[in-house]
């Protein structure tokens, strides 16, 4: 894992597919359709992964996963790095 920034790159399952999907060139509808989702619901997603990977938008967002690996070389359509997604779980500080 050498070269990720494991606090920054580590995503949720739901997130890790809308990378997935911003990567393959997929528009917000595209993506609301396929991962049944509103549209303001991809949108969500697509904002916080740009604040959390520190990138001003869609294509640097994608260069910014390759470059983290995030997402894995030489794979299409882009699949991000299993070790990229953490567990499923409660969220920190969460209320049960």
């Amino acid at each position: 894992m050498a070269g990720r920034l494991t606090t920054i790159a580590l995503l949720r399952r739901s997130g890790a597919r809308v990378l997935e999907g911003v990567a393959a060139g997929a528009s917000t509808a595209e993506l609301a359709a396929a991962l049944h989702l509103s549209p303001q619901g991809v949108e969500y997603h697509v904002a916080a992964l740009l604040r959390r990977l520190h990138a001003a938008n869609r294509p640097a967002l994608v260069a910014r996963a390759y470059a983290l690996r995030v997402l894995d070389d030489g794979q299409w359509p882009p699949r991000v790095a299993p070790d990229a997604v953490r567990d499923s779980g409660p969220r920190p500080g969460a209320r049960g």
